[in-house]
Protein backbone atom coordinates (compact mmCIF):
# COMPACT_ATOMS: atom_id res chain seq x y z
CA UNK A 1 0.00 0.00 0.00
CA UNK A 2 2.43 2.87 -1.08
CA UNK A 3 1.70 6.28 -0.36
CA UNK A 4 3.13 8.08 -3.05
CA UNK A 5 4.29 5.97 -5.87
CA UNK A 6 6.74 6.35 -7.68
CA UNK A 7 6.49 6.48 -11.12
CA UNK A 8 9.61 7.05 -14.49
CA UNK A 9 9.44 10.39 -15.84
CA UNK A 10 11.10 11.83 -19.59
CA UNK A 11 13.07 14.78 -19.32
CA UNK A 12 12.78 17.92 -21.57
CA UNK A 13 15.68 19.41 -21.87
CA UNK A 14 16.73 20.03 -18.05
CA UNK A 15 13.03 19.75 -16.41
CA UNK A 16 11.45 16.41 -15.37
CA UNK A 17 8.28 15.75 -17.90
CA UNK A 18 7.10 12.40 -15.37
CA UNK A 19 5.65 14.30 -12.19
CA UNK A 20 3.12 14.05 -9.96
CA UNK A 21 1.50 17.54 -9.44
CA UNK A 22 1.13 20.89 -11.41
CA UNK A 23 -1.30 22.13 -13.74
CA UNK A 24 -1.42 24.05 -17.32
CA UNK A 25 -3.39 24.31 -20.32
CA UNK A 26 -1.92 22.45 -23.48
CA UNK A 27 -3.44 19.45 -25.34
CA UNK A 28 -2.06 15.95 -24.39
CA UNK A 29 -0.79 13.53 -26.56
CA UNK A 30 -2.77 11.14 -27.77
CA UNK A 31 -1.74 7.71 -26.27
CA UNK A 32 -4.31 4.12 -27.13
CA UNK A 33 -7.18 4.23 -24.82
CA UNK A 34 -9.79 2.14 -26.23
CA UNK A 35 -10.02 -1.22 -24.45
CA UNK A 36 -9.79 -4.22 -25.92
CA UNK A 37 -12.58 -7.07 -26.16
CA UNK A 38 -10.39 -9.21 -23.74
CA UNK A 39 -10.41 -5.68 -20.93
CA UNK A 40 -14.26 -5.58 -22.27
CA UNK A 41 -15.16 -8.90 -21.14
CA UNK A 42 -13.24 -8.42 -17.83
CA UNK A 43 -15.57 -5.23 -17.22
CA UNK A 44 -18.43 -7.25 -17.49
CA UNK A 45 -17.56 -9.83 -15.22
CA UNK A 46 -16.89 -7.15 -12.92
CA UNK A 47 -20.21 -5.30 -13.25
CA UNK A 48 -18.53 -2.69 -15.17
CA UNK A 49 -19.25 -0.75 -18.61
CA UNK A 50 -17.33 -1.68 -21.87
CA UNK A 51 -16.47 1.72 -21.89
CA UNK A 52 -15.45 4.36 -19.00
CA UNK A 53 -17.31 6.85 -20.63
CA UNK A 54 -20.80 4.72 -19.81
CA UNK A 55 -20.03 5.61 -16.17
CA UNK A 56 -21.52 8.95 -16.77
CA UNK A 57 -24.97 7.71 -17.42
CA UNK A 58 -24.94 5.67 -14.11
CA UNK A 59 -27.51 6.27 -11.64
CA UNK A 60 -27.34 5.81 -7.80
CA UNK A 61 -29.14 2.08 -8.30
CA UNK A 62 -26.23 1.35 -10.66
CA UNK A 63 -23.27 2.43 -8.26
CA UNK A 64 -25.41 0.39 -5.29
CA UNK A 65 -25.24 -2.52 -7.65
CA UNK A 66 -21.41 -2.36 -8.44
CA UNK A 67 -20.56 -0.81 -4.53
CA UNK A 68 -22.16 -3.97 -3.18
CA UNK A 69 -19.60 -6.15 -4.92
CA UNK A 70 -16.95 -4.73 -3.68
CA UNK A 71 -18.04 -3.85 -0.25
CA UNK A 72 -15.48 -2.78 2.88
CA UNK A 73 -14.97 -5.49 5.66
CA UNK A 74 -13.46 -3.43 8.47
CA UNK A 75 -14.76 -4.75 12.29
CA UNK A 76 -13.47 -2.50 15.21
CA UNK A 77 -9.97 -4.52 16.36
CA UNK A 78 -9.76 -2.92 20.35
CA UNK A 79 -5.97 -1.76 20.46
CA UNK A 80 -5.19 -2.53 17.38
CA UNK A 81 -3.36 0.61 16.70
CA UNK A 82 -1.55 2.37 19.41
CA UNK A 83 1.52 5.31 19.11
CA UNK A 84 4.28 2.84 18.19
CA UNK A 85 2.41 0.90 15.72
CA UNK A 86 1.08 4.31 14.03
CA UNK A 87 5.15 5.25 13.85
CA UNK A 88 6.13 2.07 12.39
CA UNK A 89 3.66 1.57 10.01
CA UNK A 90 5.82 2.79 6.93
CA UNK A 91 4.49 3.28 3.13
CA UNK A 92 5.69 0.78 1.15
CA UNK A 93 6.98 1.35 -2.56
CA UNK A 94 7.16 -1.17 -5.29
CA UNK A 95 11.33 0.01 -5.60
CA UNK A 96 13.34 2.19 -3.97
CA UNK A 97 13.74 6.10 -5.40
CA UNK A 98 16.63 7.13 -7.21
CA UNK A 99 18.34 10.20 -7.93
CA UNK A 100 16.31 10.71 -11.38
CA UNK A 101 13.68 9.50 -12.62
CA UNK A 102 14.18 6.53 -15.41
CA UNK A 103 13.67 8.15 -19.12
CA UNK A 104 10.54 6.85 -20.73
CA UNK A 105 9.38 7.07 -24.31
CA UNK A 106 5.97 8.60 -24.20
CA UNK A 107 5.04 5.69 -27.24
CA UNK A 108 5.16 2.78 -24.54
CA UNK A 109 1.96 1.71 -23.90
CA UNK A 110 1.24 2.70 -20.07
CA UNK A 111 3.61 5.43 -20.45
CA UNK A 112 2.31 8.85 -19.07
CA UNK A 113 2.20 11.58 -21.47
CA UNK A 114 4.05 14.80 -20.95
CA UNK A 115 1.80 17.96 -21.75
CA UNK A 116 3.68 20.48 -21.01
CA UNK A 117 6.96 21.37 -19.39
CA UNK A 118 6.82 20.67 -15.78
CA UNK A 119 7.28 22.62 -12.73
CA UNK A 120 10.49 22.83 -10.99
CA UNK A 121 10.40 21.58 -7.28
CA UNK A 122 8.80 23.75 -4.74
CA UNK A 123 9.86 23.08 -1.08
CA UNK A 124 8.04 21.76 1.11
CA UNK A 125 7.73 23.53 4.68
CA UNK A 126 6.11 22.21 8.15
CA UNK A 127 2.71 23.19 8.83
CA UNK A 128 2.91 25.53 12.64
CA UNK A 129 1.39 23.33 15.27
CA UNK A 130 -0.77 22.67 16.59
CA UNK A 131 -2.18 20.09 14.00
CA UNK A 132 -5.67 20.66 15.74
CA UNK A 133 -6.21 24.31 14.09
CA UNK A 134 -6.26 22.44 10.88
CA UNK A 135 -8.55 19.29 11.86
CA UNK A 136 -9.28 18.31 8.65
CA UNK A 137 -5.96 17.03 7.79
CA UNK A 138 -4.69 13.81 9.02
CA UNK A 139 -3.40 10.35 8.81
CA UNK A 140 -4.83 7.17 7.11
CA UNK A 141 -3.53 3.68 8.85
CA UNK A 142 -3.76 0.32 7.33
CA UNK A 143 -2.86 -3.39 7.96
CA UNK A 144 -2.36 -5.56 4.08
CA UNK A 145 -3.33 -9.10 3.88
CA UNK A 146 0.40 -10.10 4.77
CA UNK A 147 0.18 -8.08 7.66
CA UNK A 148 2.54 -4.95 6.73
CA UNK A 149 0.92 -1.85 8.09
CA UNK A 150 0.65 1.11 6.18
CA UNK A 151 0.15 5.09 6.22
CA UNK A 152 -1.30 7.77 4.16
CA UNK A 153 -2.73 11.14 4.46
CA UNK A 154 -6.31 12.13 4.24
CA UNK A 155 -9.11 15.25 4.27
CA UNK A 156 -12.29 15.56 5.94
CA UNK A 157 -14.80 16.54 3.26
CA UNK A 158 -18.36 17.99 3.46
CA UNK A 159 -20.93 15.48 3.43
CA UNK A 160 -23.71 16.66 0.76
CA UNK A 161 -26.37 14.92 2.69
CA UNK A 162 -25.25 15.66 5.70
CA UNK A 163 -23.99 18.85 6.03
CA UNK A 164 -22.70 19.92 9.47
CA UNK A 165 -22.29 16.63 10.23
CA UNK A 166 -20.22 14.73 7.94
CA UNK A 167 -18.19 10.98 8.63
CA UNK A 168 -16.44 11.23 4.94
CA UNK A 169 -12.73 11.31 4.14
CA UNK A 170 -11.04 11.77 1.19
CA UNK A 171 -7.84 10.02 0.21
CA UNK A 172 -6.15 8.19 -2.65
CA UNK A 173 -7.40 4.66 -3.68
CA UNK A 174 -3.71 2.83 -3.43
CA UNK A 175 -4.06 3.60 0.22
CA UNK A 176 -6.86 1.96 1.18
CA UNK A 177 -7.99 -0.88 -1.91
CA UNK A 178 -5.05 -2.69 -3.60
CA UNK A 179 -6.58 -2.20 -7.31
CA UNK A 180 -6.43 -4.65 -9.57
CA UNK A 181 -7.51 -8.09 -8.70
CA UNK A 182 -7.31 -6.97 -5.40
CA UNK A 183 -9.62 -5.47 -2.37
CA UNK A 184 -9.76 -3.05 0.68
CA UNK A 185 -6.88 -3.23 2.96
CA UNK A 186 -8.20 -4.23 6.81
CA UNK A 187 -8.04 -2.22 10.05
CA UNK A 188 -8.43 1.24 7.89
CA UNK A 189 -8.34 3.99 10.74
CA UNK A 190 -8.58 7.69 10.56
CA UNK A 191 -6.29 10.23 12.97
CA UNK A 192 -7.49 13.80 12.59
CA UNK A 193 -4.40 15.87 13.27
CA UNK A 194 -2.22 12.82 13.82
CA UNK A 195 0.90 14.21 16.29
CA UNK A 196 -0.68 17.59 16.56
CA UNK A 197 1.71 18.61 19.67
CA UNK A 198 4.64 17.14 18.33
CA UNK A 199 5.04 14.75 21.16
CA UNK A 200 5.51 11.65 18.89
CA UNK A 201 8.43 13.47 17.27
CA UNK A 202 11.93 12.94 17.24
CA UNK A 203 12.04 9.04 18.15
CA UNK A 204 9.93 10.90 21.47
CA UNK A 205 7.65 8.45 23.39
CA UNK A 206 3.85 9.20 22.85
CA UNK A 207 0.39 8.59 24.61
CA UNK A 208 -2.51 7.84 22.21
CA UNK A 209 -3.94 10.87 23.43
CA UNK A 210 -1.07 13.59 22.25
CA UNK A 211 -0.54 11.68 18.85
CA UNK A 212 -4.51 10.78 18.27
CA UNK A 213 -6.04 14.16 19.98
CA UNK A 214 -9.00 13.73 18.27
CA UNK A 215 -9.81 10.20 18.41
CA UNK A 216 -9.55 7.15 16.11
CA UNK A 217 -11.77 7.12 13.43
CA UNK A 218 -12.86 3.62 12.15
CA UNK A 219 -14.08 3.01 8.17
CA UNK A 220 -17.16 1.30 7.94
CA UNK A 221 -18.17 1.86 4.30
CA UNK A 222 -15.72 3.01 1.92
CA UNK A 223 -16.08 4.18 -2.23
CA UNK A 224 -13.15 4.28 -4.85
CA UNK A 225 -13.13 4.90 -8.39
CA UNK A 226 -14.55 1.49 -10.47
CA UNK A 227 -11.20 2.11 -12.96
CA UNK A 228 -9.37 1.46 -10.00
CA UNK A 229 -10.99 -1.65 -8.97
CA UNK A 230 -10.30 -2.51 -12.27
CA UNK A 231 -6.79 -1.13 -13.86
CA UNK A 232 -4.67 0.07 -10.49
CA UNK A 233 -1.27 -1.12 -9.49
CA UNK A 234 1.23 -0.58 -6.58
CA UNK A 235 3.96 0.71 -9.40
CA UNK A 236 1.83 4.18 -10.45
CA UNK A 237 2.17 2.96 -14.07
CA UNK A 238 -0.98 3.29 -15.42
CA UNK A 239 -4.27 5.48 -16.49
CA UNK A 240 -5.66 4.19 -13.22
CA UNK A 241 -4.12 7.16 -11.39
CA UNK A 242 -6.19 9.48 -13.54
CA UNK A 243 -8.93 7.60 -10.96
CA UNK A 244 -6.86 7.42 -7.90
CA UNK A 245 -9.31 8.23 -5.28
CA UNK A 246 -11.03 6.86 -2.63
CA UNK A 247 -13.94 8.23 -0.01
CA UNK A 248 -14.19 6.38 3.42
CA UNK A 249 -17.44 6.61 6.00
CA UNK A 250 -15.88 6.64 9.69
CA UNK A 251 -16.69 6.67 13.23
CA UNK A 252 -15.38 6.70 16.77
CA UNK A 253 -16.71 3.23 19.03
CA UNK A 254 -15.75 5.73 21.78
CA UNK A 255 -17.78 8.75 20.49
CA UNK A 256 -21.16 7.27 19.63
CA UNK A 257 -23.93 9.72 17.80
CA UNK A 258 -21.50 12.62 17.18
CA UNK A 259 -20.18 13.27 13.50
CA UNK A 260 -16.11 13.62 12.64
CA UNK A 261 -17.15 17.66 11.28
CA UNK A 262 -19.37 17.68 14.72
CA UNK A 263 -16.19 16.72 16.74
CA UNK A 264 -12.92 18.09 15.26
CA UNK A 265 -15.34 21.48 14.02
CA UNK A 266 -14.12 21.34 10.44
CA UNK A 267 -14.79 19.46 7.10
CA UNK A 268 -13.91 21.16 3.58
CA UNK A 269 -16.15 21.23 0.70
CA UNK A 270 -15.15 19.17 -2.80
CA UNK A 271 -15.12 21.04 -5.92
CA UNK A 272 -15.56 19.47 -8.74
CA UNK A 273 -14.55 20.47 -12.16
CA UNK A 274 -12.50 22.65 -10.74
CA UNK A 275 -11.41 25.00 -13.61
CA UNK A 276 -7.45 24.31 -14.54
CA UNK A 277 -6.40 27.74 -15.71
CA UNK A 278 -7.66 29.60 -12.81
CA UNK A 279 -6.71 27.03 -9.72
CA UNK A 280 -3.85 27.78 -7.05
CA UNK A 281 -2.95 24.96 -5.16
CA UNK A 282 -1.71 23.88 -1.96
CA UNK A 283 -0.80 19.81 -1.41
CA UNK A 284 -0.81 18.90 2.19
CA UNK A 285 0.33 15.46 3.40
CA UNK A 286 2.89 13.33 6.16
CA UNK A 287 5.64 12.63 3.99
CA UNK A 288 7.44 10.05 5.52
CA UNK A 289 10.67 8.94 3.31
CA UNK A 290 13.81 11.15 4.46
CA UNK A 291 14.28 13.52 4.71
CA UNK A 292 10.84 13.03 6.37
CA UNK A 293 9.52 11.01 9.22
CA UNK A 294 5.93 10.60 8.92
CA UNK A 295 5.30 12.84 12.23
CA UNK A 296 4.95 16.73 10.56
CA UNK A 297 2.26 17.85 8.55
CA UNK A 298 3.84 19.64 5.51
CA UNK A 299 2.70 21.83 2.69
CA UNK A 300 4.08 22.71 -1.23
CA UNK A 301 2.39 26.02 -2.10
CA UNK A 302 2.58 24.54 -5.52
CA UNK A 303 1.01 27.20 -7.80
CA UNK A 304 -0.87 26.77 -10.90
CA UNK A 305 -0.92 22.95 -11.80
CA UNK A 306 0.34 21.47 -15.36
CA UNK A 307 -1.55 18.67 -16.57
CA UNK A 308 -0.24 14.77 -17.22
CA UNK A 309 -1.84 11.99 -18.97
CA UNK A 310 -1.10 8.30 -19.17
CA UNK A 311 -4.23 7.87 -21.26
CA UNK A 312 -5.35 11.46 -23.36
CA UNK A 313 -8.80 10.08 -23.39
CA UNK A 314 -9.43 10.39 -19.89
CA UNK A 315 -9.14 13.79 -17.94
CA UNK A 316 -5.52 14.60 -17.49
CA UNK A 317 -3.76 14.59 -14.08
CA UNK A 318 -3.17 17.95 -12.10
CA UNK A 319 0.97 18.13 -11.26
CA UNK A 320 2.74 20.46 -9.43
CA UNK A 321 6.45 20.53 -8.10
CA UNK A 322 6.69 19.72 -4.15
CA UNK A 323 9.76 17.34 -2.13
CA UNK A 324 7.54 15.86 -0.34
CA UNK A 325 8.07 11.96 0.03
CA UNK A 326 5.85 8.65 0.19
CA UNK A 327 3.12 9.13 2.90
CA UNK A 328 1.87 12.36 1.65
CA UNK A 329 -0.08 10.19 -0.87
CA UNK A 330 -4.06 10.62 0.13
CA UNK A 331 -3.18 13.88 1.19
CA UNK A 332 -5.70 17.32 -0.23
CA UNK A 333 -5.19 19.37 -2.75
CA UNK A 334 -6.71 23.06 -2.00
CA UNK A 335 -7.09 25.77 -3.65
CA UNK A 336 -9.75 28.64 -3.31
CA UNK A 337 -13.17 28.84 -4.66
CA UNK A 338 -14.66 31.84 -6.05
CA UNK A 339 -16.68 32.59 -2.74
CA UNK A 340 -13.10 32.53 -0.76
CA UNK A 341 -13.76 29.39 0.81
CA UNK A 342 -10.49 26.44 0.07
CA UNK A 343 -11.53 23.47 -1.47
CA UNK A 344 -10.16 19.78 -2.27
CA UNK A 345 -9.50 20.12 -5.81
CA UNK A 346 -7.43 16.55 -5.43
CA UNK A 347 -5.47 14.13 -3.72
CA UNK A 348 -1.68 13.44 -4.07
CA UNK A 349 -1.25 10.07 -6.07
CA UNK A 350 1.96 9.38 -7.85
CA UNK A 351 5.12 11.67 -7.37
CA UNK A 352 8.64 11.15 -9.17
CA UNK A 353 11.37 9.70 -7.90
CA UNK A 354 14.09 12.49 -7.82
CA UNK A 355 10.86 13.76 -5.27
CA UNK A 356 10.38 16.92 -7.34
CA UNK A 357 6.70 16.80 -8.48
CA UNK A 358 3.75 15.35 -7.23
CA UNK A 359 0.42 14.30 -9.06
CA UNK A 360 -3.16 13.90 -8.73
CA UNK A 361 -6.64 12.74 -10.17
CA UNK A 362 -8.65 15.66 -11.72
CA UNK A 363 -11.86 15.41 -10.09
CA UNK A 364 -14.97 15.11 -12.41
CA UNK A 365 -17.91 13.51 -12.73
CA UNK A 366 -17.09 9.94 -11.88
CA UNK A 367 -15.93 11.34 -8.21
CA UNK A 368 -18.80 13.07 -7.68
CA UNK A 369 -20.90 10.74 -8.52
CA UNK A 370 -18.86 8.23 -5.57
CA UNK A 371 -19.21 11.21 -3.16
CA UNK A 372 -22.95 11.67 -3.88
CA UNK A 373 -23.20 7.51 -3.57
CA UNK A 374 -21.51 7.60 -0.15
CA UNK A 375 -23.36 10.42 1.50
CA UNK A 376 -26.62 8.93 0.82
CA UNK A 377 -25.57 5.56 2.25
Amino acid sequence: MPAVRHTAGAALGAALLLALTSCTSVSPSPTPADPSASASASRAKLGLPAHWDELKKWKLADWDGWAKKHLLQNPVVRDRWNPDKMKAATPQEPAPPTAAPVPVSPTVPGAPTPTATQPGPVRAVPVNRPYTAYPASGKVFTSAPDGKTGQCSATVIADPAHPGRSNLVWTAGHCVHQGKGGSWYKNIIFVPAYNSSGAASAGKHATLDQVAPLGEWWAEKAITSPQWTAEGDDHGSGAANQYDFAVLRVHNPDSPGKSLEETIGAAVPVWFDAPREKLSVSAWGYPALAPFDGQELDRCDGGHPTPLSYDAARPAMLTIGCTMTAGASGGGWFAAMPDGRQALVSNTSVGTTDHTSLSGPYLESVAKQALDYLSKQ
